[in-house]
Formats: structure tokens, C-alpha cells, sequence
């Protein structure tokens, strides 16, 4: 499949005009003060009415090309998905949305509820996407990227407008990373804004695609390896997502599972916040010391968690 170029790289004035595109459909996320070791702050995108970040990405993409188009398709772990069925219902276009076969249930039948059409399809993100583009061919669908996109960035992007207006004297952000549209758009707004700013990229200890690609100067791909994150399973950088990163993203810190379980439980039982693991790598990152520097401010990306893993994490003897 052909990949976007880098000329079509996203501005802050792009930015900016997804939040009146994004309007009625994505919203303004609180930022939730912390204070557990010391000053973290919490930027709660899982607030948003999908229970993640996703939305304004998925909002700015479809209203975009609404009136255009038959029908779109997307593949996604499951958030992405949401978002797009969720827009796709609002806006009266049909979606199909491809998930792999291991998905979250509660983001599948999310997917559902919103009258998407779900295709499962393998494990690995080039598996579903495979598949998308194949059916986009078949049925003659529109394809909405789940993260290496100029609209889906941009979208995303309002979230570090967000925290730049929220948190003016933050130092330093730390911003969950799957294929890095959260994290583009984010720091893209940010070190417009507050070019002070350090951005912090926050990956699984298992999928370390985006510190691979720094040490190598290009963009790597590392073997598919499970991990708690479901959301966060990329296996490279995407083409944009890659040029924004290297360019404006200080740092990435690799997280284990353990460290985001901890995080999710801590978060629930102290901060009374249900946060699924890829929305609790941020905070993971700063609780265990990968990242020392307070204040800071942790985006928590979603909320959608599997009841039975939380069941079991409030049963398990603390640590």
C-alpha cells in the first residue's frame, strides 16, 4: 500500500481548524491534579465519549471527506475503531472496521453498538490492515488510517492545545505511543506553543518501535511481541508519524507490564479513575521513575478496560 508523504505533514494551523471541524463530536478533556509522588497531572483524553482519545482524530478525518464517500473502513486494535464507528453513526456513513482476532470485548462490542460492520482478522496491525485495504478495493470504501494521517494528527493535535492552554507551566509531557498520532499531533501543538516543552514518548518495554528507529536514524520494525497494551501493539512508526517524532519528541521510555498494571490498579483505587493499560502507560512511566521530572503531565489515553482484568487486579494481594 502506498504510504502518505512527507510534504503532507500537518501544521499547527491544521491544528487549529480541527477544533471547530471536531466541534459536537469530540470534547474538551479536564486535566485531573494528582498528587500522589509529587505532582502528576493527569490529562484525561479517556474522558472523551468513545472512553479515548481517539475521537477527535477519527472526527476531523470524517468530517472532512463526509458528503464524499460510500462508506469507510478502518483497522484498528479497537479505540480507533470505536471512534470511527462512533463518527461514522453521527455523521450517517457506513462503517466496517477491522479488528484483530485477540480484540478487547468491550471495544468490540462498542464497535458494534455503534452499527459498524467487525471483521476480525490475526494479531498484527500489517495483518489488519491487509485486510482493510482489501475490502476498501472490493466494496469501494474510503480508508481512515488509524494514526499516519494528516487529519487524524491534526486531530489529535487538539489535545496538546489543550494542554498548552491547561497547564501553561508544566515542563514536561508524557504521551502513550502506539504508531505515534497522539504523540505527532501532541508534541506538533506543543512545541508550537511551548517549545520549552519536553514531549516524552512512553512505549511497551515489549514494542520498543519508536526508541529502535532513534538509535537506528530510520524507521525500524520490531518483531510482534504481546503485551498488556493492546492499544499500543505497533510494530513501527509510521511514515508521518516517524517525521514528527524524530523531529519534535524528546525522549522514549520503554514500560513493562508490571509497571502498567500497577498503574492501572493505583489509578483506580487512589485517583478513582478506571484507565484500561495502553491509557495508563504515561503514568506508569512517571510512578516508576523512567521519567523523575514533577510537575508533569500525563495524558491517559483510554478508558475502556476488561472488567475481569480489573476484577483481578482489585483482588490481588498489593504489593
Amino acid at each position: 500500500m502506498s504510504e502518505p508523504r512527507v510534504s503532507d505533514l500537518p501544521t499547527i494551523a491544521d491544528v487549529r481548524a480541527a477544533v471547530d471541524r471536531i466541534s459536537g463530536i469530540a470534547y474538551r478533556t479536564p486535566v485531573h491534579p494528582w498528587d500522589t509522588d509529587g505532582g502528576i497531572l493527569l490529562k484525561l483524553e479517556s474522558l472523551q465519549l468513545i472512553g479515548a482519545f481517539k475521537g477527535p482524530g477519527a472526527a476531523n478525518h470524517l468530517r472532512t471527506v463526509a458528503g464524499k464517500v460510500r462508506g469507510v473502513i478502518t483497522a484498528s486494535s479497537g479505540n480507533h475503531g470505536q471512534a470511527v464507528a462512533y463518527v461514522a453513526q453521527r455523521l450517517g456513513i457506513p462503517a466496517v472496521v477491522v479488528v484483530p482476532e485477540t480484540v478487547n470485548p468491550i471495544k468490540a462490542r462498542a464497535i458494534t453498538g455503534y452499527g459498524a460492520e467487525l471483521v476480525r482478522c490475526g494479531k498484527t496491525m500489517d495483518e489488519r490492515y491487509e485486510k482493510a485495504h482489501e475490502l476498501a478495493r472490493e466494496r469501494g470504501l474510503h480508508m481512515v488510517p488509524s494514526f499516519d494521517d494528516p487529519l487524524v494528527i491534526a486531530g489529535q493535535g487538539t489535545c496538546g492545545l489543550e494542554i498548552a492552554e491547561q497547564c501553561p507551566d508544566v515542563s514536561t509531557v508524557v504521551v502513550p505511543v502506539g504508531g505515534g498520532g497522539l504523540i505527532s499531533g501532541v508534541a506538533l501543538a506543543l512545541k508550537a506553543l511551548r517549545p520549552g516543552v519536553r514531549v516524552i514518548g512512553a512505549e511497551p518495554k515489549a514494542l520498543p518501535r519508536f526508541a529502535a528507529s532513534r538509535a537506528a536514524g530510520t524507521r525500524v520494525t520490531v518483531p510482534f511481541a504481546d503485551t498488556i497494551a493492546d492499544g499500543l501493539r505497533a510494530q513501527r512508526p509510521g511514515a508521518l508519524t516517524w517525521e514528527v517524532t524524530s523531529r519534535m519528541v524528546d525522549d522514549f521510555v520503554a514500560v513493562g507490564d508490571d509497571a502498567i498494571l500497577d498503574a492501572v490498579r493505583r489509578l483506580c483505587l487512589e485517583a478513582h479513575l478506571v484507565v484500561e493499560p495502553s491509557g495508563a502507560i504515561a503514568v506508569a512511566a512517571l510512578l516508576s521513575g523512567l521519567v523523575p521530572v514533577r510537575p508533569a503531565v500525563a495524558v491517559v489515553s483510554g478508558g475502556n478496560l476488561d472488567p475481569s482484568l480489573l476484577a483481578s487486579l482489585l483482588t490481588r494481594p498489593a504489593a
